[in-house]
């Protein structure tokens, strides 16, 4: 039987050097750090997006998206508008400024996951890694959605 810790491990290790090297090269070449970028993914894919359907699809708190948001806004990346029918929670867009930041960014992330995830798998084995991770994550958290937005984003 596989050693448990040891995948654990290989998981948890790979993720880390994953965000990682992802996160310095988009810092060094496009100017946006890997946790915003995949804020304003979210913000892109998701019709009128309030922080919620960020949190939720980034499985993180809602509080720290908030946080998250504040600091694209400062940025000038993205704005809050009051929602129209709730009061409660407001819509997050990006902003012209976030929308060309997430023109130059997007591709070269794609160009990175091609580089560290792809290449160096056959289509196969990529095809059940992605398969083994999406059912592990939801056996984890049986309440989150089928896809995230990211995720539906890339499949489309």
């Amino acid at each position: 039987m596989t050693e448990l810790r040891s995948v654990f491990d290989d998981l948890v290790r790979f993720e880390t050097r994953l965000w990682n090297v992802i996160d310095e090269r988009l810092q060094a070449e496009r100017g946006v750090t890997l946790a915003n970028l995949n804020v304003m993914l979210v913000i892109e894919a998701t019709p009128m997006c309030r922080v919620f359907d960020i949190a939720r699809a980034l499985e993180i708190t809602v509080g720290g998206t908030s946080q998250a948001v504040d600091r694209l806004a400062k940025a000038g990346w993205c704005a809050r508008t009051s929602h129209p029918t709730d009061r409660r929670s407001s819509l997050v867009e990006l902003t012209a400024d976030g929308t060309a930041v997430l023109r130059a960014a997007a591709p070269f992330f794609d160009e990175e996951l091609e580089r560290l995830l792809a290449a160096p798998l056959s289509g196969a084995a990529l095809a059940r890694l992605a398969e083994s991770l999406r059912a592990l994550r939801h056996s984890a958290a049986p309440s989150a959605p089928a896809s995230d937005a990211i995720g539906a984003r890339a499949a489309e």
